[in-house]
């Protein structure tokens, strides 16, 4: 038994240290504080969203960007709290409870470092597009309809979970609008969308209007939106609530280390969360830095270093309160986009935060709830590939049902049972698309001169079949009635498979059942030029015994001769009606 493949713990940071100088220094450095300075706002914005306190968010985009950065197979991967989470998390917390999230996430962990570990980090990416797109847009979706409520200042408790309760539950309190809140919100949203991004500048900007908005596009949008919020609330006193109002503030300290309280009573009742914690973060740290590895010059990402360091990351974290961490594609394309080129800049993005939370901590006591729910708008927004619903008419049938029926249970159920209902799909229309795929067709005179060069008319009593593509068990119905196809006095059936690329065991059983039924008619099987691996099935599973001896041909022109020879030398009534092999 070959052993197990293991993978070798070692970090891409050791590489990219090597040779590293000032240069390369400075802008990691920039990076690193730009995106630090980016990432507060999102950091506090996702926790909220999720069910959990500012500050949680906050620290897991400190621990668990520090470690991602520091232990991942990727230059310029950032890790920390994702807008996909929140709807994990929320309704995590809201059916388990705070304790065994952590508890979950600690779990998701240790599964995500032993994918990792024994080398699987590739199989994250046979997970179809059209499922990742379908969950991922439905994500979109619930985080849009979960910010209404801060948006609109609206007077509810707590938010259900389940999408339709949580419609009925905004309806009925529609009429506690805040419209200083609303207004404090469309505001933020609007400035957001509004503000100048750096990846759409010139290169060269030749107008004074042209470098200020260049100037100003260095300076992330969400930033501004925040401040200006914050400083407006603060100045006139608006009766919106607030971080400190809903929560206190923000610590101005890291909180200790603290173990969840752990039972195996409750670990079994939180597979299906610790599932989906895992899974989630293996496909978006994994698609992130694919993404990341397509818009910069830097060595392509080790998907299975990069998901042992998300196990680290997630295993860590909870310890001191945190929530789930992945790679997060925003971030990680503003860190590209300010030149990080190194894991040294992950590293100062996450140094920069643990600064500002000491320094800075009592600031956020005024930042509105509202703001942060218009900038998740955004966020939601720019997370949703809403143009591949345009494009769905151009695609097949199953690719538009996985789509949207995944799309449809992310939102209406979760995701857990979205990803599973969208494989069984995925796995069902493959399976038919491939039977469709496989095909038996009849070689007429002319077609056999072309495969075999023979010039020499077809043996009389010689049928002769080509099998295209792979006789797997759901093709196999395409061979069963062969036998009461073939035309009268056929007396030898030869099969050319040297386009057979693919054999299972289902269809070496439908073949011997074809040997057995041929041979109660008389009828001799010969196979002609097959590839390797069918030939090599054939042979482990004993179906070459059962055939007559020579009928395995290394050429279709071999075949036709040795079918001759046999229907020469056998008697119109077949002594083999038993189905045993004559030879």
């Amino acid at each position: 038994m070959p052993p197990v493949p293991i993978q070798p713990f070692r970090p891409r940071l050791l590489d990219a240290l090597r040779g590293y100088d000032r240069a390369q220094l400075v802008a990691d450095l920039g990076a690193g504080l730009t995106v630090g300075i980016v990432a507060l706002p999102l950091a506090m914005a996702f926790a909220i969203a999720s069910g959990l306190k500012p500050e949680q968010g906050i620290f897991t985009a400190i621990i668990a960007g520090f470690l991602i950065s520091a232990l991942g197979g990727s230059n310029v991967q950032i890790g920390g709290p994702a807008g996909a989470f929140i709807v994990i998390v929320y309704g995590i917390v809201e059916r388990y409870g705070l304790a065994n999230l952590l508890i979950s996430t600690m779990l998701a962990g240790v599964l995500l470092f032993a994918l990792g570990f024994l080398r699987l980090g590739a199989l994250v990416r046979y997970i179809p597009v059209s499922i990742v797109i379908g969950f991922t847009n439905g994500i979109a979706v619930l985080i849009a309809l979960s910010q209404v409520k801060d948006l609109l200042g609206l007077e509810i408790d707590k938010l259900p979970a389940d999408f339709f309760t949580q419609i009925g539950v905004l309806a009925q309190h529609l009429h506690t609008v805040n419209w200083a809140a609303l207004a404090i919100g469309a505001a933020c949203l609007a400035l957001v969308v509004a503000w100048p991004k750096s990846y759409t500048m010139p290169a060269a900007p030749t107008t004074a209007p042209q470098r200020w908005r260049r100037h100003l596009a260095q300076v992330p949008g969400t930033v501004i939106a925040l401040a200006a919020a914050t400083a407006v609330t603060a100045l006139f006193a608006l009766p919106v609530e607030t971080i400190g109002s809903r929560f206190g503030g923000i610590p101005q300290s890291l909180p200790g280390l603290e173990l969840p309280e752990f039972s195996w009573a409750s670990a079994k009742q939180l597979l299906i969360p610790t599932l989906t914690i895992a899974l989630l973060g293996a496909i978006e740290s994994l698609l992130c830095a694919r993404v990341a590895d397509n818009m910069a010059d830097i060595p392509r990402h080790d998907p299975n270093q990069e998901l042992m360091a998300q196990g680290v990351a997630n295993f860590v974290t909870p310890l001191f309160g945190g929530m789930p961490a992945t790679g997060t594609i925003a971030r990680t394309s503003t860190n590209v986009r300010a030149g990080a080129r190194t894991p040294v800049a992950g590293i100062v993005h996450a140094a920069t935060l643990l600064v500002i939370v000491l320094a800075a901590a009592p600031l956020a006591l005024h930042v509105p709830l509202a703001a942060l729910a218009g900038i998740l708008l955004f966020v939601a927004w720019n997370m949703g590939e809403w143009h591949e619903f345009a494009r769905l008419k151009r695609f097949a049938l199953t690719y538009r049902v996985t789509l949207v029926g995944t799309f449809l249970l992310t939102v209406i159920f979760d995701l857990t049972v979205a990803v599973e209902v969208g494989l069984v799909l995925a796995c069902v229309f493959f399976i038919w698309r491939m039977s469709q795929l496989f095909r038996a067709e009849p070689l007429d005179d002319e077609a056999l001169r072309r495969e075999t060069g023979l010039e020499a008319p077809r043996p009389e009593g010689v049928h002769v079949l080509q099998l295209y593509g792979s006789l797997f068990f759901g093709a196999v119905g395409k061979i069963e009635g062969i036998p009461e196809a073939l035309p009268a006095g056929t007396r030898a059936l030869v099969l050319d498979l040297h386009r057979l690329v693919q054999l299972d065991t289902t269809g070496v059983d439908a073949l011997t059942q074809l040997l057995r039924a041929l041979r109660k008619r008389g009828v001799v099987l010969l196979l002609a030029e097959l590839n390797e691996q069918p030939r090599s099935l054939l042979h482990r599973s004993g179906f070459d015994v059962l055939l007559d001896d020579g009928a395995i041909a290394p050429t279709l022109a071999d075949a036709l001769r040795r079918a001759a020879a046999s229907v020469a030398d056998t008697p119109a009534a077949s002594a083999s009606a038993t189905g045993a092999p004559t030879a």
